[in-house]
């Protein structure tokens, strides 16, 4: 399959499952009960609440009509009920994926980022790859989501943890989170995100597969074409030290770090998960002088290693 094809047939999955979605009701249509024979709107439905025609539409959806304008998207986007993160995803399928399609550099941490890392302090901060590999993170961010991996694990390239790995594989993660399932569509709508920006890295793709097989709960989201957008969600976690505390996990995207972000976690000030954030990096300083330098931790043994792709 040439990479228009490939582009295209995303956006026709996209297009399907999220029309299967839509129930007749939801648009001011009449419902037939057992009448209807596919779930949600036909196509020839949707196509008259967009304005395109139906051969058009169905052309769209088997990949056979390409460069929609963005007239056309937007008004597909409007009846389907898409939210903006989704509406972006809708065009980046149709057109701009094909502008993506190039050979993207290696990611890597620079120096830069480090500083930006050690501006923010003491604040638990990862750094996440295009595919959401953790690149780096920070004493703190490793102590918060981590701590039964070992701390030099994202400098191992080859078996660097992956946090959508993590979330749906990984007992210790599934636990952090008081309300997981919620996590997890987020962590699944990022990465199909993810797919429809670089819908041909083969490490990309392999990821999804391996998940989609060991996880039943990750292929039931998957299917369902979902899509969020990166920026800033609250969760309530549940650390095995420090106890539950809510917090705020800020996406940052790096300056021309082609798809990498810093995870920076915050919590409100005066509040108990602030106090709680204190106490965890507090027990990482040396018992001896509470005042030095911090060092990252050279004892412990991970609990579990989690497997990763090759970046």
């Amino acid at each position: 399959m040439d990479e228009t094809a490939h582009g295209k047939s995303l956006l026709g999955e996209f297009l399907s499952r999220r029309r299967a979605q839509l129930k007749p009701a939801d648009v001011g249509l009449p419902d037939y009960g057992d009448r209807r024979r596919v779930p949600g709107l036909r196509r020839e439905e949707l196509a008259q609440l967009a304005g395109v025609s139906v051969a058009y539409y169905i052309r769209l959806e088997q990949g056979l009509s390409l460069n929609a304008s963005p007239q056309v998207l937007d008004a597909l986007a409007t009846a389907l009920r898409l939210d903006d993160a989704e509406r972006r995803h809708l065009h980046t399928l149709s057109g701009d994926a094909r502008q993506s399609r190039r050979r993207l550099p290696a990611e890597r941490v620079t120096a830069a980022v480090r500083q930006l890392m050690d501006a923010l302090g003491d604040s638990p901060v990862v750094v996440l790859g295009r595919r959401s590999d953790i690149l780096a993170w920070n004493r703190t961010g490793h102590a918060l989501f981590a701590g039964h991996l070992a701390p030099d694990s994202p400098d191992q390239t080859a078996t660097r943890p992956n946090t959508a790995r993590m979330v749906f594989l990984d007992a210790h993660t599934r636990d952090l989170y008081v309300d997981w399932p919620r996590k997890a569509r987020d962590v699944v709508g990022k990465l199909r995100q993810a797919v429809g920006k670089y819908p041909d890295d083969p490490h990309l793709a392999s990821l999804v597969g391996e998940l989609t097989m060991r996880s039943p709960q990750f292929a039931t989201l998957w299917a369902q074409h979902r899509v969020r957008a990166w920026g800033m969600n609250e969760y309530r976690m549940r650390h095995p030290t420090v106890g539950e505390l809510d917090v705020l996990q800020h996406s940052l995207p790096v300056p021309r770090g082609e798809g990498i972000r810093l995870m920076v976690t915050t919590a409100a000030p005066g509040s108990a998960a602030q106090a709680a954030l204190r106490l965890l990096t507090q027990t990482l300083q040396p018992a001896a002088d509470m005042s030095a330098p911090a060092r990252p931790a050279a004892t412990g043994t991970p609990a579990q290693v989690v497997p990763s792709i090759h970046p």
